[in-house]
């Protein structure tokens, strides 16, 4: 997955039962308008709508990746205390 100026996301989407998904990506707005779509994700379909609640951007996939692996290890009250931060620019 190669983009055309390397931007990469790691987001997190607050699905309508209040639960927390998270992903990676080259495009946020179109992936979080594919999530409330029902074509995002297995589990965003189930639970859509969905809000875009956090985001970091990295220069590759493999960063936003890495990224991605970590935080979906984390209980929902450390993810919930990483929305409360500033999202990074």
């Amino acid at each position: 997955m190669t983009t055309m100026n390397g931007e990469w996301f790691f987001y997190v989407v607050r699905c309508k039962d209040n639960s927390l998904y998270s992903g990676m990506t080259n495009n946020l707005e179109e992936r979080v308008k594919k999530h409330n779509e029902g074509n995002g994700a297995k589990y965003t379909s189930t639970h859509k709508p969905v809000t875009l609640v956090y985001s970091e951007r990295y220069g590759n996939s493999s960063e936003a990746k890495k990224r991605e692996q970590e935080v979906k290890r984390w209980p929902k009250s450390k993810k919930e205390q990483l929305i409360l931060k500033p999202s990074q620019p």
